[in-house]
């Protein structure tokens, strides 16, 4: 017997399974994702294209070389260790933790020897702290010559 089809059946293509799947991976992304906000610290620096300031008599001022060898008021330190920058600042503050320091670190100084330096005036318990820079060298030459443009 042969049974023979009146009429063609279209194929049809159910996709309701498919759009099923994708939504869930949708959602599965979606709680799985973590999303990471990058925090910024906005430091203020000073300009270096400023007048420079008077220095106090009775301050101590910490020298940051290109090195990160410290020296306190002129005398350099026998080395870069901690203990010896605190030991100075003892030994050159005669205990009064009123004076202002003045850290003046060189441009081409580590941020770890300028840190160093902050945590060992810390330690130390000033509280008085100034970071002070220096002109470039090219500028104080050409501040001093008025026929060079700036």
């Amino acid at each position: 017997m042969k049974f023979k089809r009146s009429h063609r059946e279209e194929l049809q293509i159910n996709i309701t399974p498919l759009i099923d799947v994708v939504f869930l991976l949708l959602i599965f992304f979606m709680v799985t994702t973590t999303f990471s906000k990058e925090t910024r610290l906005l430091v203020n620096l000073p300009e270096a294209n400023a007048e420079a300031a008077e220095a106090e008599v009775s301050q101590i001022e910490i020298v940051v070389s290109r090195e990160g060898t410290y020296s306190i008021n002129g005398r350099a330190l026998v080395n870069s260790r901690l203990e010896t920058l605190v030991q100075g600042l003892e030994i050159e503050s005669g205990g009064d933790h009123t004076l202002p320091i003045l850290l003046i670190a060189d441009a081409e100084a580590t941020h770890q020897s300028v840190v160093t330096a902050m945590d060992g005036i810390g330690q130390s318990g000033f509280t008085r702290l100034n970071i002070a820079t220096q002109r470039p060298q090219e500028l104080e030459a050409g501040a001093s010559d008025p026929t060079s443009p700036l």
